[in-house]
């Protein structure tokens, strides 16, 4: 199977360095140097104290066709609407898109889509980029998987084949397993971002743990749960698990990059709207990280 990766940040490193253990993959970058560092230099997946490079075609964006088997878009939200109007414009039609993505404010994209299957995932692996070739990964976890719209057999022949240290899981419902994310998403990325923490101190601070759970309380009562037990316990296992990682958010306000919080409180926002439900918390925390964005010149 071929297996094309669009962007190369640090979950498009990765994908494409694990993968092509069992796969011919192709990574696409945005700028033409990175793909260039890439060839020459392969991409280097440092975990502990182990390292190791894997060789992968890389070429800019401008060259990809759409002709693989299965195509992961690995962007971060914002720099969707300029890819799905070039998927669109593609003579052929992709086979098979997998999108990964935080939130879900992405899903109302992909209606837009001109593909023969799309298929939605989520990610429990951590990894920060080093440079144009490097990703760190700093936590092992599971891609969580499910479809969008279209057949799953491409799906499940690539959950099948995938490397035995770099599973994908199948999941049944798509709107359930992102909505998970999401409520990690949007307890865990806005705090750590502006109170520029590491995860594991949402819970080691007692008052940031109060904090912490009145969001919690806030986003489910948006989301209509009623059994908020077992989410609020993935987020505490998650800050346990993850205690000295930073989130991505976080590493975007100190990067001076755009955030994905559009696709993440956005999200949230609107679903209070639909519903005539005051969301305070969550308006102060959108405001905060969208003025942090300004700061950086990115509004």
């Amino acid at each position: 199977m071929k297996i094309g990766i669009i962007g190369a940040g640090s979950i498009g490193l990765l994908f494409a360095a694990c993968l092509n253990k069992s796969f011919e993959v192709k990574i696409y970058t945005r700028t033409p140097e990175q793909a260039v560092e890439i060839n020459k230099f392969g991409i280097e997946v440092q975990k502990g104290f182990e390292q190791e490079v894997s060789f992968v075609q890389a070429f800019p964006i401008t060259e990809w066709s759409g002709l693989e088997d299965f195509t992961i878009i690995t962007v971060k939200q914002y720099q969707l609407p300029e890819l799905i109007l070039n998927v669109n414009q593609l003579p052929e039609t992709p086979k098979s898109l997998l999108f990964l993505q935080n939130g879900m404010g992405h899903l109302k994209l992909l209606d837009q889509v001109r593909a023969h299957n799309i298929f939605v995932g989520s990610i429990e692996h951590g990894a920060l980029r080093d440079n144009s070739h490097t990703v760190i990964q700093n936590g092992e976890g599971v891609t969580n998987v499910a479809v969008f719209k279209g057949n799953s057999e491409l799906l499940r022949l690539l959950i099948k084949t995938a490397p035995e240290d770099f599973p994908l899981v199948m999941k049944e419902n798509y709107y359930e397993m992102l909505l998970k994310k999401l409520i990690v998403n949007a307890v865990v990325n806005p705090l750590t971002a502006i109170l520029r923490v590491k995860n594991g101190e949402l819970i080691q601070n007692h008052f940031f743990s109060k904090a912490l759970k009145n969001l919690f309380n806030e986003i489910t009562s948006i989301l209509n749960i009623e059994k908020q037990e077992p989410y609020f316990e993935q987020i505490i296992n998650i800050c346990k698990n993850t205690a000295n990682n930073r989130s991505s958010m976080l590493k975007d306000i100190e990067a001076g990059r755009p955030t994905e919080i559009d696709a993440i409180l956005g999200y949230l926002l609107e679903e209070a709207k639909r519903q005539n439900k005051n969301a305070p918390q969550l308006e102060n925390l959108y405001y905060l990280i969208k003025g942090k964005e300004l700061e950086k010149g990115e509004c």
